[in-house]
């Protein structure tokens, strides 16, 4: 009669328990910083010559429920200096929504090594956006354009 009691309080006891205490949310988070590569221009030709490039970040929640909120969008040139802040105040995505900064052609401020720092948070743990950057030039009949894919990193 005993181990039947401890079994009922025990069924009851993990009936009543949050759902997420048991079960991990895979790849699920709540908060990151993400450091995403861009180049405002490249070299090309013998002579190092510089090719001008637009370029846009793009920032997708892929959560399908929930909402992320950006923090901060700095834009640092190629020694790692802060060129300027692209959202100064919080930006709600919601679910499956995008957000995109551009930075044109004619400014040519970051250089070949300029980044993008993306901040971001959530109020559950959801699943991570995608954050990356697209960059495309055109000259005379030559045309250039990438992506490249931001990375998480640690503060």
């Amino acid at each position: 009669m005993l181990k039947f009691k401890i079994a009922v309080l025990l069924s009851a006891f993990i009936l009543l328990m949050p759902h997420n205490v048991f079960t991990k949310s895979a790849g699920k988070v709540k908060s990151g910083i993400v450091y995403v590569p861009v180049y405002s221009s490249i070299y090309h030709g013998d002579k190092n010559r510089e090719f001008d490039l637009a370029v846009t970040l793009s920032i997708r929640n892929i959560d399908m429920k929930q909402a992320i909120t950006i923090m901060s969008v700095d834009y640092h040139d190629t020694s790692g200096k802060l060129v300027r802040s692209y959202a100064k105040e919080r930006r709600y995505i919601k679910p499956i929504e995008a957000l995109t900064f551009v930075i044109r052609e004619s400014d040519l401020t970051g250089g070949p090594g300029a980044s993008f720092i993306v901040r971001w948070s959530a109020e559950n743990a959801v699943n991570e956006p995608i954050i990356e950057s697209i960059m495309i030039g055109t000259k005379g009949q030559q045309g250039i354009s990438f992506s490249s894919r931001g990375k998480r990193i640690l503060d």
